[in-house]
């Protein structure tokens, strides 16, 4: 703590994307018809809670500053650190507010991964505050046994099955206690009173939830707060929920024990034991065997960060359980052994995209939760390692996917691979912002339910969405004849893509910056990162610049913006191919000036655009 006052790409993939990308033209479509809807037919009652700032996504001064999906979580979180409160206070402040106005991506019944840079001590530390599977599960948790076959993916996600012991909360508790001027029970008020006040529907939300309607209303609790009488909130109405601000009040009188042990906690294990289903709906009921000394026993887990350093840059990210900082750093390693600056922007690009396929080959391969399996982190962030991954792009033409992934242990150095092998990714729906206050303490953090609406799983009387974590495991073996990582197991962690990450010069931040986006957050963040870092973009060129994601896959995932570009023949003559899925990432970031300003930039269209917002315009 610093302060004034001193401590205190699967098929199963492949369906999730293609709902994504209908999600998104929905959301295109109904910016316009929402807007309409707000002069023409929204409810008398349709007012706002209270004033908000303009949702702009881009803001520069100093004091302090945040980028979050949301007017509403933006401006808790600078209220909070108008008041005093450190990067750490506000995020809290940030991340229960989103949980009210961002409830199908991330909330109390999910996690996330906390990375935070303390200005008194000049170090970088991560909380790993990931979901766990309960105790009593094992490695065929997803497998039916009617048939002996892996459950269909849609199936194990609307179940108790899928849903992880949450970490959000301890999250929050543990970073107040390591960073945190205030208590938790005063960074809780913010979003506290915009559950009870409510706020009001934009088109994007309108539209997640008319996305989400089947899953939501699968659920009774679900239908009851997310579809009122029958049907998707109108653009222009207030969305209230109280259910979430009285857990929230509960919480800030009892402490975290109301959740992990208490009458929260008993809620939540009964939910997943006995998920509320609606009348005749047309799911299969799947329990979970969560119990109450699950959520006892869980622990967010202080780690120290993954650290490359690249063109004189320190970047510092996640560990396992995730994935996201050695495949970003990994690819990163690789870049350095060319000179992107002087390529033309052709092979710039071919390098970026070369380099995630070979990095996410050895992504699938090795890493897993670091507690449960041998994760060869220091050799998979070597520079020699890099520079045997690094031979293998050729620049006269595209890898062929799937390639094998490289050999860590082997020594000396050599293009050794070993066989080829596949993973599933299934993360989808995700949000991340960054914090920095007066002191120069910097917070990256992101957080999630995993599924747009995770399990669809209301909490009955709680007012929070439950997660669907645990289908980011492998339902069953993928790495052939060799152990595969990201198998369930009792108190296991599913590996994840989540890369908060924070970037050093000379001891100093630089900057802070990740995405949402499942597996597509690693190549979000490592192309903002190229973009500013090799490129010449501003940060938030940077940022809204189109996107492309490759991923050890046969296509590239790709912006229509990133395929109209004059560089896409050129990339396509060399054998690059692209498949257009929409929008990639929301990215958020934060860029530390000379004089002790900031430049805050999230994204000016994508999902709606996010908030930037700065304590001191001066």
């Amino acid at each position: 703590m610093h302060g004034p006052a001193g401590p205190a790409a699967s098929s199963r993939e492949g369906m999730l994307m293609r709902t994504s990308r209908n999600f998104r033209a929905a959301v295109s479509i109904g910016l316009v018809a929402g807007l309409a809807l707000v002069s023409a037919a929204a409810p008398s009652s349709a007012q706002p809670a209270r004033p908000l700032p303009a949702k702009q996504p881009v803001a520069e001064g100093s004091g302090g500053a945040v980028v979050s999906d949301t007017a509403e979580s933006t401006q808790a979180g600078i209220d909070v650190l108008r008041r005093g409160g450190t990067a750490a206070d506000a995020a809290v402040a940030v991340a229960s507010t989103l949980g009210v106005t961002d409830p199908y991506v991330a909330g109390l019944g999910g996690g996330g991964y906390f990375v935070y840079y303390d200005a008194k001590t000049k170090k970088i530390s991560t909380i790993d505050g990931r979901e766990t599977t309960p105790a009593a599960d094992s490695p065929t948790m997803f497998i039916d046994p009617a048939t002996g076959k892996p459950y269909a993916f849609e199936t194990a996600v609307e179940s108790g099955r899928s849903v992880g012991v949450p970490g959000m909360l301890a999250t929050w508790e543990r970073a107040l206690q390591r960073w945190g001027r205030f208590s938790l029970a005063d960074n809780l008020r913010p979003a506290e009173e915009v559950a009870d006040r409510g706020f009001v529907v934009n088109p994007a939300f309108a539209q997640q939830t008319q996305q989400n309607a089947a899953k939501l209303g699968h659920f009774s609790s679900s239908a009851q707060l997310f579809l009122p009488g029958g049907k998707v909130p109108q653009v222009g109405s207030v969305m209230r929920n109280p259910d979430l601000a009285a857990t929230y009040r509960q919480i800030a009188r009892q402490g975290t024990g109301a959740f992990y042990g208490g009458s929260i906690g008993r809620d939540v294990v009964g939910t997943a034991q006995n998920p509320p289903l609606a009348p005749n709906a047309p799911i299969q009921k799947i329990t979970g065997p969560m119990q109450l000394s699950d959520l006892k026993a869980y622990q967010a887990l202080d780690g120290t960060p993954t650290h490359i350093n690249y063109r004189g840059y320190d970047v510092y990210s996640m560990a396992p359980s995730s994935s996201g900082g050695i495949t970003v750093g990994e690819s990163l390693n690789i870049l350095g052994n060319y000179d992107l600056a002087h390529m033309d922007r052709v092979q710039a690009l071919h390098h970026y995209l070369e380099s995630s396929r070979l990095a996410f080959a050895d992504r699938n391969r090795y890493i897993g939760d670091a507690r449960y399996v041998n994760v060869p982190q220091q050799q998979l962030l070597s520079k020699s390692f890099a520079a045997t991954r690094a031979c293998q792009i050729d620049p006269a033409k595209a890898g062929k996917s799937p390639v094998a992934p490289g050999d860590p242990y082997a020594p000396g150095g050599g293009c050794t691979t070993v066989p080829a092998a596949s993973s599933d990714s299934n993360e989808q729906h995700t949000n991340h912002f960054v914090v920095s206050d007066r002191w120069g303490n910097v917070v990256s953090y992101t957080n999630t339910i995993e599924q747009s609406a995770g399990s669809g799983i209301t909490v009955p009387g709680r007012g929070f969405l439950l997660n669907n974590e645990l289908t980011d495991f492998n339902f069953a073996p993928t790495q052939g004849s060799a152990p595969d990582p990201n198998l369930p197991a009792g108190g296991k962690r599913p590996r994840s893509s989540m890369s908060p990450t924070i970037v050093l010069q000379d001891g100093k931040p630089f900057l802070a910056v990740g995405s949402p986006g499942g597996a597509t957050i690693i190549t979000t963040v490592l192309q903002v990162l190229v973009n500013r870092l090799d490129l010449g973009m501003t940060l938030p060129q940077a940022i809204a610049a189109p996107r492309a994601s490759q991923r050890n896959a046969a296509t590239s995932d790709a912006e229509p913006a990133f395929i109209a570009q004059s560089t896409t023949a050129g990339l396509q003559a060399l054998g690059q191919s692209f498949t257009d899925v929409g929008s990639i990432g929301v990215a958020a970031g934060l860029e530390f000036l000379p004089h002790g300003r900031i430049l805050a930039a999230g994204e000016p269209s994508r999902r709606g655009g996010t908030a930037a917002a700065v304590v001191s315009r001066h």
